[in-house]
């Protein structure tokens, strides 16, 4: 690959420093120009989803790379939304479909969507149905999924088969080779109810599977080498344990792996591990501040299979570690005339490339920008798209990695997002993640750059319980008691006081913002009486939490019995501290949530009327909690409310 011809492709315009143009709220509440960017194995196609207008459903847009400005074939939902497809041959494609199947939530996690799998071909331009998965219908008695696309075998996909037996939870996967061009398929692995889960590798062999005792509380890993019959045991760990064992690739031979793991330290690292000795071998990375993410292999998989050339780690951002070999340095090589000549380029990839070599995919994103899309081939670089063309780059805001100090002395990493105009003293959003027990890395974050081009700094802290910082950093929010309300909302705070101290943030200027577990810590910091914000904006929270816990308490074993049910008993319910309320609340909720029922809110709502208190009410029609579900009916009134709130009714004088 001659990648030096990159260099004259693209010349960048680009300053820092000026008044930030601000975006119309509706540039911001569109939907994405593109998403599922994919190419088919042999490079000739490449296809993404694209809304023709702000509120119609997305279409899939099919492009021959070899003239990208010819007209797409497009494909769309006729009853259906079309919401992901993927390439898994040269002329194929798997596309999900969803549609609204009920007009009420049935429980946890069982929102009004249900979905449909069907495999599409460019050849004949027709769909074969795989699955309904209870569209429209009584439950299917089997689900079809992808398992696996066989990357070196032509015209040929693993696909899962899970059949439901009535009157019992076990669900028997068997694995399939399925002929993209006839429809038949072989059995490749028949179900066992020992081995639930298997993962195999791209040439089609199953390499590990795993089980779980519901009376014991075991975990336990299997292997096999291709051409065995028999699964042999290699690893085991307990419900109750934190630590983590994740195998993630074959090292140097069938008899060693590498491993995300533990081992004894609070760090998770990158380990050697003998399956057959069952011992670890040697540890390759661990990093003194967070856990490592993984391992990768070089860009074209199909000339170096199985190759894996360095670790990742997600701090400040997203970084590799290469392994100091040839085939390493090549790849380093690579990235990095990539990230030369790319627009504005943070964190750019190679996401795919053709059997051949010859075409390459490429993708960019970063705090300046959404998400963009490039096609290598015949010695020069194509721009595909950008998943939000309106935003003009200079007019974003950098990001900036902190670690600053909680009152009891724990390090707490925090994203900061800088608006581009100085100022002496920014007013300050404090937007705590979702959760609250996950991993959170800020590359591109709409709401953050939606509120900084408003002039507004944001801080993203990674307050105890979330993941990515230790087994220490997570149980901290729970281990001893349920730590919501107390010392994890002390986090957020002292967030707030090191940028005022810093001098970088206006004392009299500051609000919180979240959404699910961040609506959550919003209202309890409505509630504090040591008051630094002077209002707060909250989406979806929990405010009752025995009545979030009794939604899901029968589905909590091992680990999540501490970190679910130990957390929201012992944890500050919002509902019970609204007399202490001394800020403005805007409270939104979507009507169709899954996760947090809608209940939530308007039982809130009661007691702020009760109390009289200073409040504004948005309940968001058929939205349900997750981003995918807000569409831009929904965020057109969301983000245009949130906007003028702040600057006019937060507090005495606004932000």
């Amino acid at each position: 690959m001659n990648i030096s011809k990159f260099i004259t492709s693209f010349v960048l315009i680009f300053s820092l420093g000026i008044k930030a143009e601000v975006f119309p709220i509706e540039t911001w509440a569109v939907g994405n120009a593109m998403s599922g960017v994919t190419m088919s194995k042999d490079g000739k196609y490449i296809s993404f989803m694209q809304r023709l207008s702000r509120e119609s459903d997305p279409v899939l847009k099919i492009f021959k790379t070899s003239d990208l400005n010819a007209d797409p074939y497009i494909l769309g939902g006729e009853s259906l939304e079309i919401v992901s497809a993927s390439w898994v041959g040269n002329e194929e494609l798997i596309v999900t479909f969803r549609g609204r199947a009920r007009d009420d939530i049935q429980g946890f996690n069982r929102g009004v969507y249900e979905y449909r799998l069907a495999l599409f071909s460019m050849k004949s331009k027709e769909f074969t149905k795989l699955n309904d998965r209870g569209l429209g219908s009584a439950q299917s008695s089997f689900v079809i999924n992808l398992a696996n696309t066989l990357k070196y075998e032509d015209n040929k996909i693993l696909i899962s088969y899970r059949e439901f037996k009535r009157n019992s939870s076990f669900r028997a996967t068997s694995y399939y080779k399925y002929n993209l061009k006839t429809g038949s398929k072989s059995l490749v692995l028949k179900g066992r109810e020992k081995f639930g889960n298997v993962i195999f590798d791209d040439y089609g062999n199953p390499r590990y599977a795993f089980n779980f005792d519901y009376g014991t509380g075991i975990y336990t890993y299997y292997y096999r080498n291709p051409g065995d019959k028999e699964w042999k045991e290699f690893y085991a760990l307990s419900e109750n344990d934190f630590a983590e064992f994740s195998p993630l690739s074959f090292a140097d031979s069938n008899s060693e792996i590498y491993v995300s793991a533990n081992n004894g330290n609070d760090k998770a690292g990158i380990w050697k591990f003998n399956l057959e000795t069952k011992k670890f071998v040697k540890k390759i990375y661990q990093d003194k501040d967070a856990d490592v993410s993984g391992v990768f292999g070089y860009f074209n998989e199909y000339q170096y299979p199985d190759e894996i050339l360095g670790i990742g780690l997600s701090k400040a951002k997203p970084e590799r570690l290469y392994f100091n070999n040839q085939l390493a340095l090549q790849q380093e090589a690579v990235d990095y005339q990539l990230a030369e000549i790319i627009p504005n380029s943070y964190y750019t990839r190679i996401t795919s490339t053709s059997t051949d070599g010859s075409v390459l995919l490429i993708r960019n994103i970063g705090p300046r920008d959404p998400g963009s899309y490039y096609i290598y081939q015949n010695g020069k670089v194509d721009f595909v798209g950008s998943v939000k063309p309106n935003l003009k780059p200079e007019h974003l805001a950098d990001v900036k990695y902190v670690v600053y100090k909680s009152r009891d002395g724990r390090n707490i990493p925090s994203y900061v997002t800088i608006p581009n105009e100085k100022k002496d003293k920014y007013p300050l959003i404090v937007m705590p993640h979702g959760g609250p027990f996950v991993q959170e890395m800020v590359i591109w974050d709409e709401w953050s750059q939606m509120l900084a081009n408003n002039g507004y700094m944001v801080i993203q802290p990674q307050y105890r319980g979330s993941l990515g910082y230790g087994i220490d950093h997570y149980t901290s929010a729970f281990i001893d008691k349920g730590e919501g309300g107390y010392k994890m909302q002390d986090d957020k705070d002292d967030g707030v006081l090191h940028l005022i101290n810093e001098g970088l943030v206006d004392p009299d200027r500051v609000a919180m913002f979240g959404w699910s577990y961040g609506g959550y810590a919003a209202l309890i910091a409505a509630s504090r009486e040591e008051q630094l914000y002077q209002c707060v904006i909250s989406g979806a929270p929990v405010t009752l939490n025995v009545q979030q816990l009794n939604y899901y308490r029968n589905q909590l074993r091992g680990t999540s019995i501490l970190s679910q049910e130990k957390y929201w008993s012992e944890s500050m319910s919002p509902l019970y501290e609204v007399e202490k309320v001394n800020v403005p609340i805007l409270l939104i909720h979507g009507e169709d949530d899954q996760r947090v029922p809608v209940s939530h809110a308007t039982k809130y709502v009661e007691e702020l009327k009760k109390y009289n208190k200073d409040y504004e009410y948005i309940e968001l029609e058929d939205a349900d909690h997750f981003s995918n579900t807000l569409f831009y009916k929904h965020k057109i009134n969301f983000y245009a409310r949130m906007i003028e709130y702040l600057q006019n009714d937060c507090g005495p004088e606004g932000l």
